[in-house]
């Protein structure tokens, strides 16, 4: 029996040398060739360039930042502007370098073109002199971003002192105030009778932006007086309706009483006493003189508001004396002229306003001062001579 040859084992296939791969040259226009110096010289450039680049933002990025933190190297003093409306980066700088507000009109107009920062609004502005050209910025536009600033106003004070106190604070200038309250556009908007705001403006604590436009506070604080009133005349509805037949008073009456009373009346609960008094005198028929309410305080208003009408005025300095009440050319003194003054003389609070919707039921015709802010009312002269010897 023949035998079969012996198969192959496995290992001895894998035992087989590996096939060899046949070496490739790649053809000439295919290797790799180094760098030209032409080539290494655009590289340079290239990032020289991006270097240059990158040193040129950073330094708009550094004038954004440092310049425009620094403060400007005033006093703290205010200084009025008029912004013309639209202009240029370097129209900008110019203006407000002339007004003492930029330390380089060159470097202020740069940062205005790098921040692409406009939209300053027109009229008149009250700024500071030491602001860094970010808050001149954020100012001129009136940007919500500018700080405030918290104004109290006293019961009994008039558009003049005001006037004062807002551009103590920063928040406008006092002539701008003052022309804000006499606009006839305005006053019609508001609903104000008269020649200004005087009497219409309520006395409050308000909290207010630096640089305001005029017109704007004014409204905040004739806003605020309008809702009080409101509030007082429908609490005392049957009250108003009363002084409106018998006396023809409507709001302006009202206010223009208890601004008197406001400024007759140092103790709360004096004042309905005080409001009987004057009602008391423009109501009865009977009392001499008739109907002059013969209060210092609107001759005072009068020297205040308008002291070129006055001869007398000119000497007035807080006080008032008797030339002065007896001068009929003061429009406001209530010693020389029946019934209401022109206007209001101040600005009442509520409970001034309130003692005139609802007064003290009397008889009194007088008071005299007799210390701590209190008086003595009398219901006749004789009574009311003896008083004042006794507060002498």
């Amino acid at each position: 029996m023949s035998q079969s040859a012996p198969k192959p084992s496995r290992s001895s296939k894998s035992a087989r040398a590996p096939r060899s791969r046949p070496k490739t040259t790649p053809p000439p226009n295919l290797r790799r060739k180094p760098p030209s110096t032409k080539t290494k010289a655009l590289a340079f450039v290239l990032l020289g360039l991006g270097l240059g680049l990158a040193v040129i933002v950073g330094g708009y990025l550094a004038l954004v930042r440092n310049f425009g933190n620094a403060k400007n190297p005033g006093r703290g003093a205010y200084v009025e502007l008029s912004w013309p409306g639209e202009a240029t980066p370097d129209e900008a700088a110019r203006l407000l370098d002339e007004k003492g507000l930029v330390t380089s009109a060159p470097l202020f107009s740069l940062y205005l073109r790098i921040t692409k920062s406009g939209g300053f609004r027109p009229g008149a502005h009250f700024l500071r002199d030491d602001l860094s050209p970010r808050e001149l910025v954020r100012s001129l536009q009136r940007s919500t971003a500018r700080p405030t600033t918290k104004v109290t106003f006293p019961e009994g004070s008039h558009r003049f002192d005001m006037a004062k106190r807002l551009e103590g604070a920063g928040v406008v200038s006092a002539k701008a105030f003052l022309e804000a309250t006499t606009e006839p556009a305005l006053l019609d908007e508001l609903g104000v009778e008269g020649e200004s705001a005087e009497g219409y403006l309520f006395p409050a604590t308000y909290e207010l932006f630096t640089n305001s436009e005029a017109r704007e506070v004014v409204r905040k604080l004739a806003g605020e007086m309008n809702a009080r009133y409101a509030k007082l005349e429908a609490r005392h509805a049957d009250a108003a309706r009363e002084l409106r037949d018998a006396l023809g008073f409507g709001k302006r009456e009202i206010l223009n009483l208890a601004s008197i009373v406001e400024k007759e009346a140092a103790v709360d609960e004096e004042r309905p006493l005080v409001a009987s008094v004057f009602l008391n005198r423009l109501r009865d028929k009977n009392f001499l003189p008739r109907q002059r309410l013969q209060s210092d305080a609107t001759t005072a208003y009068g020297c205040i508001a308008k002291p070129e009408l006055a001869p007398s005025c000119a000497g007035y300095a807080g006080r008032v004396t008797p030339d002065m009440n007896n001068d009929s050319a003061n429009p406001y003194s209530t010693y020389r002229h029946s019934h209401l003054p022109p206007s209001p003389i101040a600005n009442p609070g509520e409970k001034s306003i309130e003692a005139v919707l609802a007064p003290a039921k009397t008889r009194y015709f007088y008071f005299v001062a007799r210390g701590g802010g209190r008086h003595a009312f009398s219901e006749t002269l004789d009574q009311h001579r003896e008083a004042i010897r006794a507060s002498r």
